[in-house]
């Protein structure tokens, strides 16, 4: 029998099986979004217990070795199953944001609902999208490919976080601890989304973060503009011309040795995105805008996905209340991000930032420096024949081809799993732009939800 039929012979019973238990498995999620799993807020640390719990007996429901794992804070959940084939390993993160502000949500956030919308089902509460609804299109392709066959496709470990919506402390110590029994060929990661409606994506880059706060210290008080003004240095004065200094007049930054590992796109990669359609100006308009702002000599995408960038976050300083106050203030602070690419050190970005604004500081100011993270870029090895392997069978379930993609956040596991682990990280999600999250009144399609399925399922029997 061909190669292909034999996989069809396995599959199909398996994508049948996730068509027909599409409802149970929508009560299974709805199930975990019914727990108040924030992370952040020590007042649901037990309910973040309680999920880390379902999840467990939810894996080992389905045959795997499922445990709960102590950490400093919150705890991981770790699950074995499966033999043979290539050893991969799943990671998702259980947690979620808060809720905050209550009053604009239109149902209670952890009383999840099916709803019919004008572009079809979803499923409404906090998590739905991120990313407990995510998490669960790998679990149940999992439940369905037992169900079918008695066992999985391939050797899984399945490695789903509970602090990620707090800055994840605990994972890196996490990973050196137990790195003999996590560490796989390759780390399949389901939190990012899809290119369009009917275009998944496999994101293969995701820029490292790099966040300063500046304070410029002038004189020892506040001072009266009347009796001061003009003689005295104003700090916001001095920092306004920094933050000006930062970006040329064709919008390059211009932090000494800031381009230094900035790489150019492959052509291939190149001619795959310019064949995604992506519209530019619908991209801007949407949120108000009309005109690119960045690299004179970059497309939207090649500066969403490829470039680095220098962006002002916040700046503070003098009077900002009610009324009008005359005042020269003592200080002025502002809050920066570089968003980082290719092989860039974000240390080495630091110091020349903090270099550059020292030597452009007046005679009577000062400045203090405080650091806010600093995480290299993830470039995915696709050389590797898997991801191409993965794009094919994901652009089976869907409409249109599935694309190699670039990602303009950041998702700092994706780096650690490669530092910590020496492992690459295939990046598969099936969120959508309009899905609000960390907004009130976040969901998650069903068609997400069910196609995602679906494509893990087909995946994991491609990659096996």
């Amino acid at each position: 029998m061909p190669d292909d039929s034999r996989l069809a012979a396995r599959l199909d019973p398996v994508l049948a099986r996730i068509d027909a238990d599409l409802d149970d498995a929508l009560d299974r999620l709805a199930a975990l979004l019914r727990i108040p799993s924030i992370s952040t807020d020590p007042a649901y640390d037990r309910d973040v217990e309680t999920a880390a719990d379902w999840l467990v007996a939810n894996l080992a429901s389905m045959g795997f070795d499922a445990g709960k794992r102590a950490t400093p804070g919150h705890p991981m959940v770790v699950g074995h199953g499966g033999t043979g084939g290539r050893h991969l390993l799943f990671y998702g993160h259980y947690d979620v944001q808060p809720v905050d502000p209550l009053n604009l949500w239109r149902r209670d956030p952890f009383d999840p609902e099916i709803q019919e919308t004008g572009a079809g089902r979803v499923i409404r509460g906090r998590g739905a999208s991120d990313d407990k609804g995510q998490l669960m299109t790998f679990v149940e392709a999992c439940r369905a490919w037992t169900s079918v066959h008695g066992e999985l496709p391939s050797k899984l470990t399945i490695f789903l976080e509970g602090e990620e919506e707090s800055g994840s402390p605990s994972l890196v110590p996490f990973l050196r601890e137990n790195a003999g029994e996590l560490r796989a060929e390759l780390a399949l990661i389901c939190d990012t989304g899809l290119f369009d409606e009917d275009t998944p994506g496999i994101c293969t880059t995701l820029r490292g973060l790099l966040g300063e706060e500046v304070i410029v210290t002038g004189p020892d008080m506040d001072l009266h503009s009347g009796s001061y003004g003009g003689p005295a240095i104003n700090p916001i004065r001095v920092l306004s011309g920094i933050i000006a200094s930062l970006h040329d007049e064709s919008g390059r930054v211009t932090v000494p040795g800031f381009y230094e590992g900035v790489p150019e796109v492959p052509e291939d990669v190149r001619a795959q995105w310019e064949g995604l359609g992506f519209d530019a100006g619908r991209f801007l308009g949407e949120v108000g805008l009309s005109r690119p702002a960045g690299e004179r000599d970059r497309s939207v995408l090649e500066m969403l996905w490829s470039r680095p960038t220098c962006e002002v976050n916040g700046i503070i300083g003098g009077y900002t209340g009610e009324g009008f106050k005359t005042v020269l203030p003592s200080q002025a602070r502002t809050k920066i991000s570089f968003r980082l690419v290719g092989t860039q050190d974000p240390h080495a970005i630091r110091e020349s930032f903090r270099a550059m604004v020292r030597a452009a500081l007046p005679e009577d100011c000062n400045v203090e420096f405080v650091g806010h993270g600093a995480s290299p870029a993830s470039v995915m090895a696709t050389s590797d024949p898997a991801f191409e392997t993965a794009r094919l069978a994901l652009s089976d379930e869907w409409p249109q081809p599935a694309a190699f993609v670039g990602g303009g956040g950041s998702i700092p596991v994706a780096g650690y799993f490669k530092t910590e682990l020496g492992m690459d990280s295939m990046l598969i999600g099936f969120a959508k732009d309009d899905d609000a999250i960390h907004s009130p009144n976040e969901k998650y399609d069903v068609r997400s939800f069910h196609k995602g399925i679906r494509s893990w399922a087909r995946i994991l029997a491609a990659l096996s």
